[in-house]
């Protein structure tokens, strides 16, 4: 294989082919994120676990309105994929919710556990250049291991088949990951 001038293979992005890879999946999951959280309140949200899920949708939707700021200033095109995280991300937080406020919370650890090692790898990618996006990333990482937490707290593992659901539930994370940054 033989590197271009630039020192880039073929296939490697560019650095704003990087940034816009970054801004379109980071929006589309903070997209999911708080439509698992309305799922979520659907079901529960008059119970007692109610307020802890309304207090981590509103950070969720925080962090999508900061996305979306980036996706319109920057002129990033947003995954295609919306809709379907409109859908999957409700059926995904209704669904948990409805096997009891454990499951909801195990949903939440596996959520955002994927979203804990994307970001790291994002902010390890990211420059001097895109110092402003990282330290968001990194502020909306906390969030997310926060978020993590407060799941384990409210006891996650204690959900029936909790190894079972977590992993399908990751899983299923890295895949729209993967999937979201490219369509």
């Amino acid at each position: 294989m033989s590197e271009t001038a630039s020192g880039r293979l073929p296939g490697d992005l560019t650095a704003r082919e990087m940034v816009e890879r970054i801004i379109r999946v980071d929006h589309a999951g903070e997209y999911g994120a708080k439509r698992i959280y309305q799922g979520q309140l659907a079901v529960l949200g008059r119970g007692p676990k109610g307020e802890v899920l309304r207090r981590m949708k509103l950070q969720e939707q925080a962090h999508l309105d900061s996305f979306s700021d980036l996706v319109a200033t920057r002129r990033v095109r947003p995954t295609a994929l919306l809709p379907l995280w409109h859908v999957a991300g409700f059926a995904l937080g209704a669904m948990t919710a409805a096997l009891g406020e454990k499951a909801a919370m195990a949903c939440t650890v596996a959520v955002e556990e994927a979203i804990d090692e994307h970001y790291a790898g994002q902010a390890t990618e990211l420059g001097e250049d895109e110092a402003a996006l990282r330290g968001k990333i990194e502020q909306f990482r906390a969030d997310e291991l926060e978020h993590r937490d407060i799941g384990l707290a409210h006891g996650a593992e204690e959900a029936p088949g909790y190894r079972l659901l977590y992993n399908i539930i990751k899983g299923g994370c890295r895949v729209a990951i993967a999937v979201s940054e490219r369509v």
